[in-house]
């Protein structure tokens, strides 16, 4: 009965109550498109990150992490690749040899990391492969390189030229090789594009004098979901005091609280448009309170308790806001859903978020969690908005309120 009341209170007066129900639609269109774009853009920066290096998994030395000496080589690195073999839970692997050295042109010189890789397993782990704009991917001949665009414009070298590279050995000499360049990538980070080069295992290992020593090996399962399961499975098969074995979760900490946060950010921002909302709300049902203050003085005359009147009003208010933000999630979902596919071009910023590793094009994604919070959270804040005018309501005197012109 009440509910029925408060549905036809709302469209006596049609034109204000479009207004409000039309603010509400729009706070929640800007709440869906903000959660979905900042989803999206800190999830890219982190997908990004696995894709191009780190992998869901990687296997060290106990402390490789927190100092890549070139002495951190893996103990046993057979043993390690048989349970990785074994794991049925592991789709792909890698396995690369690490080295911070030098890399030298006639122009110039830059510090970075090597990586010695096999290439055939390093396609099914990374995306470098798919990434390369000039040349191919390493083949597994001898003395090829690959470098990325930036460095490639740093040191003025391109396709078929030829590089020093240097680095320490294991017995603190001096190893160097020339290498020719084979192929030039760009990925969606300049950091990386920068600083990192990829030879072939063997290469890197005659050059540092490592014969069959491995760094890391990095896993990739089904989905980065099962990463927990992995690490847990190996852990329990790899001793602890020799070997760690890192989710990318563990590798990417920084990341990962960024991607956390944005999703608590979103409740703040869902109860600073909520707070917006309430004001207009308070107004509005302070409106309709004084508007049918004779009305209320009838009903209060003929016996209708206080506590029905108040939940009266609050139902109307209720009403709005679920009307508006059902209505606001279905254009706000319709708005952002084709994006998801096309991604939104941000080229004009292109440097800016190649730094962040997010690519130029950001692909917003909606996610059930943030409509299920919106749908909960702006309903509620309607109804916080309407106590008060309530409040004012139950407290009119009916004699009063009757006489009122």
């Amino acid at each position: 009965m009440l509910f029925k009341l408060a549905w036809r209170n709302i469209w006596r007066n049609k034109r204000r109550s479009l207004i409000v129900i039309g603010s509400v639609v729009v706070g929640v269109i800007a709440i869906i498109f903000m959660d979905a774009l900042s989803t999206g853009f800190v999830k890219q920066m982190l997908f990004n990150q696995i894709d191009i290096n780190i992998g869901h998994a990687q296997i060290h030395k106990k402390g490789f992490t927190d100092n890549k000496s070139i002495k951190n080589f893996i103990p046993d690195p057979q043993k390690v690749e048989q349970i990785i073999k074994s794991d049925k839970d592991i789709r792909h692997y890698s396995k690369r040899v690490i080295s911070f050295g030098l890399l030298s042109s006639a122009s110039g010189s830059s510090g970075i990391y090597f990586y010695g890789i096999v290439p055939k397993l390093e396609k099914n782990v990374s995306v470098v492969d798919n990434s390369m704009i000039k040349g191919e991917f390493l083949s597994g001949g001898e003395r090829e390189i690959i470098i990325g665009d930036k460095l490639a414009d740093k040191l003025n070298v391109g396709l078929g030229d030829k590089v020093v590279g240097m680095a320490n050995r294991i017995d603190g000499s001096i190893g160097s090789e020339v290498f020719r360049i084979k192929g030039i990538f760009n990925t969606t980070s300049s950091e990386f594009d920068g600083a990192y080069v990829y030879t072939n295992i063997g290469t890197l290992r005659s050059m540092l004098d490592l014969n069959d020593k491995v760094y890391e090996f990095v896993l990739n399962a089904e989905n980065y979901t099962e990463a927990p399961q992995i690490t847990k499975e190996l852990k329990s098969q790899l001793s602890s005091a020799q070997y760690e074995v890192l989710s990318y979760k563990d590798i990417l900490p920084l990341l990962i609280l960024q991607v956390n946060l944005t999703k608590e950010s979103m409740l703040v921002v869902n109860l600073i448009i909520g707070l917006a909302l309430i004001f207009g709300i308070i107004n509005t049902m302070l409106m309709t309170v004084f508007e049918r203050i004779r009305e209320f003085g009838v009903l209060m005359s003929i016996g209708m308790k206080n506590g029905k009147i108040f939940l009266m009003i609050t139902f109307e208010a209720l009403i709005v806001g679920i009307v508006g933000t059902i209505i606001g999630i279905i254009i706000g979902s319709l708005i952002v859903l084709p994006v998801t596919y096309s991604g939104i071009d941000l080229s004009f910023f292109a440097e800016g978020l190649s730094s962040l590793g997010t690519g130029s094009v950001i692909y917003p994604e909606l996610n059930l969690s943030g409509l299920t919070a919106t749908l909960i959270t702006i309903p509620f804040i309607t109804v916080l908005g309407a106590i008060y005018p309530a409040y004012k309501a139950i407290k009119l005197e009916p004699v009063y309120a009757i006489r009122y012109v």
